[in-house]
């Protein structure tokens, strides 16, 4: 698999985990021109971006450690078009979560910045 494939397996598993964990998945991979969120969904009354992470060890830090701040600037910029795009009102409660694979373990991060 390349590392596409891979992030899209890894995802899936992310968005499978949330469902059921009671969250709602509105959207994956939502893309444009300035970068990307892995899954958009809903969590009671909150909209929540989700960056998922995977690595196969913690060798050099595991997966916590590839989310960088330059990494939640772009993802924050993203929710802010994903906001006004779909005209979600500015006083709509969200969060940024993460859900982080190493090595099959999954970690969900609530409010992870």
């Amino acid at each position: 698999m390349n590392k596409r494939e891979v992030g899209s397996k890894y995802e899936r598993i992310a968005a499978e985990y949330l469902t059921s964990h009671g969250m709602t998945v509105i959207e994956m991979n939502y893309r444009v021109r300035i970068g990307e969120i892995d899954i958009v969904a809903r969590d009671g009354d909150y909209l929540v971006f989700v960056e998922v992470k995977y690595r196969a060890d913690k060798e050099h830090g595991g997966a916590a450690y590839a989310i960088s701040e330059t990494k939640k600037r772009k993802i924050y910029r993203v929710a802010q078009w994903y906001m006004t795009y779909h005209k979600i009102p500015k006083d709509q409660y969200c969060r940024f979560d993460a859900v982080l694979i190493d090595n099959g373990e999954i970690t969900h991060i609530k409010n992870a910045w």
